[in-house]
């Protein structure tokens, strides 16, 4: 679920949490690292089971209209518990094994903030992508699938106030929103009728190195601080410390670490991973910068024998 790019990025913020607080405690930012990663799996599965509530009310509200006398804009359906019906949101809600990791984890927060599933709900009915499917005849698994997938692009993910509440919840799921929802969105487009429940419980990391690798950058990056510091001003003459953004600063030392500690990793790979962050969290400038200290630290490597890369691809 996570790639060495997301990892990357939980470092820095870790690192630039940890300036902001003046706080040098390491293993205060071990802890926040580790639980900042994890929480990232605690937001995949709240966006889960907001799409099992959010089924749950659509059944409500069908057996409350075939109660009412009175016709509603549904009845002008073909077939009006399509929606309630749609067999990607019942693959999903009669997941027993996520529905047994949601009551594990205690995530209730629906049940408890029922008005962001009622808002979300109507923002649902009044959609076009809404409309269109309950309009059509014609019931299938991929039509019911395709349905969902436009849904959630264009309708929940962009919800501000969905947003804004993930936002007061944690901040660091600011930046894994947009991560998360990505993720989601590969799930639908690759899911099958006949998948297994396991299918929607990935794991977070793709095995305990990437966490290794996580708290190893992060530690070796902070340990290394004032040694990273004049790596970099050997590089920038021109250039005052505090000229420096700060984040370019610690994507920077962050870089030189890796380039230097981590002799299975490509310096490729380290300056294209550390560019694309760059270019993301960073002023619109920021990837030229790091890219021309970068490229002049790795030729002096090179030429002083420091850069020790080992493994296939390296040669």
């Amino acid at each position: 679920m996570l790639t060495r790019r997301h990892i990357r990025v939980k470092v820095m913020q870790c690192i630039y949490a940890l300036t902001q607080s003046k706080d040098d405690s390491l293993e205060k930012q071990e802890k926040f690292l580790r639980a900042s990663i994890e929480n990232m799996y605690t937001l995949y599965l709240l966006l889960l089971s907001l799409l099992i509530e959010i089924q749950d009310r659509a059944k409500s509200q069908l057996k409350l209209s075939s109660k009412k006398y009175l016709a509603n804009s549904s009845d002008t359906f073909p077939v009006k518990e399509k929606f309630a019906e749609n067999q990607l949101l019942s693959q999903i809600s009669n997941n027993k094994a996520l529905r047994d990791e949601l009551l594990k984890r205690k995530l209730r927060n629906w049940y408890l903030n029922e008005e962001y599933v009622k808002l979300i709900y109507k923002a649902i009915l009044e959609s076009d992508i809404y409309n269109d499917y309950m309009n059509a005849k014609e019931r299938s698994y991929e039509n019911d699938k395709k349905m969902i997938i436009d849904l959630f692009k264009e309708v929940i993910a962009p919800n501000e106030k969905i947003y804004a509440y993930f936002e007061d919840d944690k901040l660091t799921w600011v930046d894994d929103l947009p991560i998360v929802n990505t993720f989601i969105l590969k799930q639908f487009k690759k899911v099958k009728a006949t998948q297994s429940e396991a299918f929607f419980l990935p794991r977070l990391l793709k095995d305990e190195e990437d966490m290794v690798f996580a708290q190893k950058l992060l530690a070796k990056t902070l340990l290394n601080n004032a040694q990273w510091e004049k790596e970099i001003e050997g590089k920038t003459p021109n250039w005052d410390k505090d000229r420096i953004a700060e984040i370019d600063g610690i994507l920077l030392k962050m870089a030189i670490c890796e380039l230097l500690n981590f002799p299975s990793i490509p310096e490729k790979v380290t300056i294209n991973e550390f560019l694309e962050i760059a270019k993301e969290y960073s002023t619109p400038k920021s990837s030229i910068f790091i890219n021309g200290i970068l490229d002049k630290l790795v030729r002096e490597y090179k030429a002083e024998g420091k850069l020790k890369k080992v493994g296939r691809g390296l040669l």
